[in-house]
């Protein structure tokens, strides 16, 4: 069990001598000198070498501890911190006179807590100390680690440059440490203790990252459940679909809404923006959208009414906006008819010449941008074996490793030269972007969707 001292406050006052460090000694913080420097050098290398593999701070202070034994026999041996304390508190982290081995990062409620004493003096002084005429005070709030000891060196580990934590060395015999030695025995110590800092923070980064990647795929999950989960089945009409985000969650939204005669109308949209903050925009926006009071027709006020919702209730949105293009197909007179916020024109395939063009015509500011923004529209007229490709910026916005940009002409080339099913299509868009960008991962989100008429 732990041996924690009874007495919590100063009963004593601390000694001056230890404001300054000890006169010549003929001790060594190093008792092992008289071993060969190339033994020495070869130990060295192989506690390094051991050292770097751990990743648990916990284990690597034991593998340290009972590596520098070779150089550094101190009889016993006390961790403290300060860190979340004031004076004169501190807390004892290690102490080579447990019996039981206590995680100070795991279990730091199970640490003794001092207050007072020599051991305070030294930890919130911020300097190094040697004694080699150390005189043990019965007294001490720290006394049950302290006892029977007539050498001491303490050693401060600075953290944002306060005394945060410290080493303490302490023998039984009187001049057993050496001042030659004592420099960098001091910068060694530190150097080691910044190495379990780090350790100690990369394995909380990694906790965080393990806990926001959770969050995110709930949020992954959420707005997934958003999106249709089929396609609709609209009479004459082939249809497919990819929407592949470059984080978890993304701000690209595509839906699909029934309406009377069998029409349909096809949205496609685009946050700015990517990641957790767009899927928050893209919820918004799928919410807002299901709200239209009726069949959501004409595209133009359907459009109209998410900018005004947009705009009026998410004013702390600003610097977000939604590009969005939507129209309504009626497959009886093969038409499209549509608006656009801002977005980026579908790209049309004539199936007579197999020519390619951009749906172009109309256009206006995107939504959350200006409250009263208007949305004109035009409709279009599809021939049998015309194809339709909507599709997001994160699509032809796509770099390569020389920071060309995929760009719509090699969008069309592919279009040209389809001859299969619109997934084929699909799947030939995105395989022509993977080796475009040598399989860079995705800077934003890519939502692309065909249309085929029959």
């Amino acid at each position: 069990m732990v041996r924690q001292p009874n007495i919590t406050s100063i009963q004593s006052p601390v000694m001056s001598r230890t404001d300054s460090i000890a006169p010549g000694t003929t001790g060594g913080l190093m008792p092992s000198t008289g071993v060969p420097w190339q033994r020495r050098l070869e130990l060295i290398v192989d506690a390094m070498r051991e050292l770097s593999i751990h990743t648990d701070p916990q284990a690597m202070v034991q593998a340290y501890r009972q590596r520098m034994r070779d150089f550094f026999e101190p009889h016993a041996q006390i961790s403290l911190s300060r860190r979340g304390l004031r004076r004169p508190q501190l807390r004892i982290t290690r102490s080579s006179t447990w019996t039981e081995e206590i995680n100070p990062w795991a279990e730091p409620h199970r640490l003794p807590l001092v207050e007072g004493g020599i051991l305070c003096e030294f930890i919130y002084g911020e300097r190094p100390v040697l004694l080699n005429d150390f005189q043990f005070d019965p007294t001490d709030p720290a006394a049950d680690y302290l006892r029977d000891f007539h050498s001491l060196v303490a050693i401060p580990h600075f953290d944002e440059g306060q005394s945060l934590n410290m080493v303490v060395h302490l023998r039984r015999d009187a001049g057993a440490f050496a001042e030659e030695q004592f420099p960098e025995t001091v910068l060694s110590s530190n150097l080691f203790g910044r190495v379990t800092r780090n350790l100690v923070m990369r394995g909380q980064l990694a906790d965080a990252y393990t806990q926001l990647d959770h969050e995110l795929k709930a949020v992954e999950a959420i707005q997934k459940s958003l999106l249709p989960s089929s396609l609709p089945p609209i009479p004459g009409v082939r249809m497919a679909v990819d929407y592949r985000t470059s984080a978890r969650a993304g701000g690209d939204y595509y839906d699909f809404f029934p309406l009377p005669d069998n029409r349909w109308g096809i949205l496609v949209a685009d946050v700015s923006g990517h990641g957790t903050p767009a899927a928050v925009v893209m919820s918004i926006t799928h919410s807002i959208a299901h709200e239209y009071p009726g069949p959501p027709t004409p595209p133009g006020d359907m459009l109209a009414f998410v900018n005004h919702r947009l705009t009026g209730r998410y004013a702390a949105l600003a610097g977000t906006f939604v590009t969005a293009f939507y129209g309504i197909y009626d497959p009886a007179q093969r038409t499209l008819t549509y608006a656009s916020a801002g977005h980026n024109p579908p790209r049309l395939r004539r199936a007579a010449d197999r020519s390619i063009h951009a749906v172009n015509g109309v256009g206006s500011l995107p939504l959350g941008v200006l409250p009263d923004s208007k949305y004109e529209q035009e409709t279009l007229h599809l021939g049998r074996g015309d194809l339709l490709l909507f599709y997001t910026d994160g699509v032809t916005e796509t770099f390569s490793a020389d920071h060309d940009m995929f760009g719509t002409d090699r969008l069309d080339a592919i279009l040209a030269g389809h001859a299969g099913l619109p997934t084929d299509l699909i799947d030939a868009i995105f395989s022509a972007i993977s080796d475009f960008s040598r399989q860079a991962p995705a800077a934003d989100d890519r939502t692309v969707v065909v249309m085929e008429s029959l």
